[in-house]
């Protein structure tokens, strides 16, 4: 039977394993998806060592970074983002193993976002400089937006919290959370952004999907501003990833 996984620490609402395993039933697929809960990257290569049917994985917080070291080769994708949220595992004779990493974030990202755009959105704020903010930023540029980091320190092109003036929140119309802040439990908290300044020509999306609707979102919303949580992004990435690993994207 194949086997499909996610690494990660920790890993109490995983959504990944409860989709796969329903796609694989309900698609009469013989493979199943299992979580692997790793206190630290040194531990990765013994789970490739001893799981000989694994042929991908996804990866999350906090390894879409420190996985990369560990790996053959990266897509141009994943190269340029620096992060890596899918892993094909190629099994070669002899016994040896070819990792690829790949990112399908971006994916799930840009084709969610892309139908709440106008032409008003111009600029994003990015709140958040882990791993998945690297795809978000990203995603933007594609999609022609230039994207700005906003951290809780203030760094050499990275705004800090304290920056958001109302000329900066007048023309960052798009504002993405890629932080856990907000996320089941913590539900009464949220990305410290100064909320009286959004407008309904405003646009906050959230890579939070528990609970469906975080704090940001719903201040944002008070605001008359368009709101998106990212279960959608999760759904589109995890697609994309399913064909990375039996199509090789």
């Amino acid at each position: 039977m194949d086997q499909y996984g996610l690494i990660g620490y920790p890993l109490g609402h995983s959504f990944s394993m409860g989709y796969f395993n329903e796609k694989f039933k309900a698609e009469h697929i013989d493979a199943e998806y299992l979580n692997f809960e790793i206190p630290s990257i040194e531990v990765f290569m013994k789970v490739i060592d001893e799981h000989p049917n694994l042929r991908g994985l996804n990866v999350t917080i906090p390894y879409k970074q420190q996985v990369i070291p560990y790996l053959d080769e990266l897509d141009k994708e994943a190269a340029a983002i620096g992060a890596v949220n899918v892993i094909k595992v190629i099994r070669q004779p002899k016994g040896k193993v070819k990792l690829v990493g790949y990112n399908s974030d971006v994916i799930g990202f840009t084709q969610s976002i892309e139908p709440l755009l106008t032409s008003a959105h111009q600029k994003a704020l990015v709140l958040g400089t882990g791993g998945a903010s690297k795809a978000i930023f990203h995603g933007l540029k594609k999609l022609g937006i230039e994207p700005v980091y906003v951290s809780r320190t203030k760094r050499q092109n990275i705004l800090c919290y304290g920056d958001l003036t109302p000329e900066v929140m007048a023309t960052h119309q798009v504002i993405v959370n890629t932080t856990p802040v907000g996320m089941y439990p913590k539900v009464n908290d949220c990305p410290n952004i100064p909320y009286n300044l959004l407008t309904s020509d405003h646009l906050l999306y959230d890579l939070v999907y528990n609970p469906d609707e975080t704090l940001f979102l719903k201040k944002g919303r008070s605001h008359s501003t368009v709101t998106k949580n990212g279960l959608e992004m999760l759904l589109l990435q995890a697609f994309a990833g399913w064909n990375i690993w039996n199509d090789g994207l």
